[in-house]
């Protein structure tokens, strides 16, 4: 059942990178919708992890590895979506006059999904627990700096 969840969800994001790559955002409202879709289908996910996390939900190992694998692919996808010309939406000017600081805010996101779906493969309650406040402050640290509020 878990590897059914993989594969569907591999297909659903390579169709999507695909789609997108080959679009290429024709359209700045595009771009825009794709990134917030992404980032929302990030947020949920991680929400679930947080809920485990404090203790509001049970702790379920596969539940844990299903929500952070999602979280780790969603984490790579956004950026093509930041592209010149894509302004609007929420992000602020931040991203293109400081383009360096936010794909540093991009690389400690994808390394903090990375060791979020590594300390959920581990089964380890703890670890589960400080790798999602980690992916937690990454985001709120991207979103100080570069969305509006």
């Amino acid at each position: 059942m878990k590897n059914k969840y993989k594969i569907a969800l591999v297909a659903i994001v390579t169709s999507a990178i695909a789609g997108t790559a080959f679009a290429q955002f024709a359209r700045p409202d595009a771009a825009i919708k794709y990134r917030k879709a992404v980032f929302t289908v990030m947020g949920t996910h991680n929400a679930r992890l947080g809920a485990v996390a404090k203790g509001e939900v049970p702790f379920n190992k596969d539940e844990v590895i299903r929500n952070a694998y999602i979280v780790n692919t969603m984490a790579s996808l956004p950026w093509q979506a930041f592209g010149s010309g894509t302004e609007g939406g929420d992000a602020l000017p931040a991203i293109w006059s400081e383009a360096s600081k936010f794909k540093s805010a991009q690389e400690k996101l994808i390394a903090a999904t990375a060791s979020l779906s590594s300390a959920a493969n581990s089964g380890d309650l703890e670890a589960v627990k400080k790798a999602t406040a980690n992916v937690g402050a990454a985001c709120k640290n991207c979103h100080d700096d570069f969305k509006k509020k």
